[in-house]
């Protein structure tokens, strides 16, 4: 392939879109590592009204780049993701969960990926807790989520190709699963979607996520989709046990202090 072509392919500057709802715990540290890592043409949020210092910390990032544009809305995630989509302008674009940390060089990485049949490339995405973990530990969660990737799709840290997404429409209704819904609609336009264990990013879960209410609130709102996917019951499964083994741990340790 010539070296035009290869330019033509591959994007030089991407613009990323982010949603947000009273995200100030990690957004600031999110931010910083998608500027340090990817050339951002422009930065899409879409704000469902925060009340927390959220928009604060967006407008001081408008200050010091000029190039974050604010959508604020009510909706679902399904309902936001549509809107975001519609205000690329770029031939690529990132969804970036407001909640992660990109690894670095993470654009850097994913252009080696780019191909001309390639529809979206997502880098893996590692819990927090896991950094402290064995190393056999989180390669067993890498492969699970790698699994859990394939059959439902996600968002944390993805590269898509606008041209994959032409014409989709995501149901409104739906707060959890759209990424499923974008993943089936780029693969059904005859793109590839390439699963990667690096670039990855570094997930920072809520407090709650780390409680047995917590998940359990998690795994019911993803069951009424997961049953349609036989294959992530069994992935699932083994996050539960991964989550209470955690429970476990961080319990054990405040009775030992």
């Amino acid at each position: 392939m010539l070296l035009n072509d290869l330019k033509m392919i591959k994007p030089e500057k991407v613009d990323v879109a982010i949603l947000t709802k009273n995200s100030e715990r990690m957004l600031e540290k999110c931010l910083f590592s998608v500027y340090e890592n990817v050339p951002v043409n422009k930065l899409i949020v879409v704000d469902g009204y925060s009340i927390d210092s959220t928009i604060e910390i967006l407008r001081k990032f408008q200050q010091k780049y000029g190039n974050v544009k604010i959508i604020r809305t009510h909706g679902t995630r399904g309902y936001a993701r549509q809107i975001a989509i519609k205000h690329v302008e770029t031939e690529w674009f990132m969804f970036v969960d407001s909640d992660v940390v990109l690894c670095k060089n993470w654009f850097k990485k994913a252009l080696r990926l780019i191909r001309e049949d390639v529809g979206a490339i997502w880098g893996m995405e590692v819990w927090s807790t896991f950094l402290r973990e064995r190393r056999s530990i989180l390669e067993l969660f890498m492969r699970v989520n790698m699994k859990v990737f394939e059959q439902r799709g996600g968002t944390h840290d993805i590269l898509i190709r606008k041209d994959a997404l032409k014409g989709i429409k995501i149901p409104w209704q739906l707060h959890t699963y759209e990424d499923a819904y974008i993943k089936d609609w780029i693969v059904r336009s005859g793109f590839r979607v390439i699963p990667t264990y690096d670039p990855y990013c570094i997930h920072y879960r809520p407090e709650k996520a780390w409680t047995i209410k917590g998940s359990i609130e998690i795994a019911a709102g993803d069951l009424p989709h997961a049953v349609k996917r036989p294959q992530l019951i069994a992935a699932y499964a083994i996050f539960t046990g991964v989550v209470m083994r955690q429970i476990f741990i961080k319990k054990t340790k405040l009775k030992e202090f």
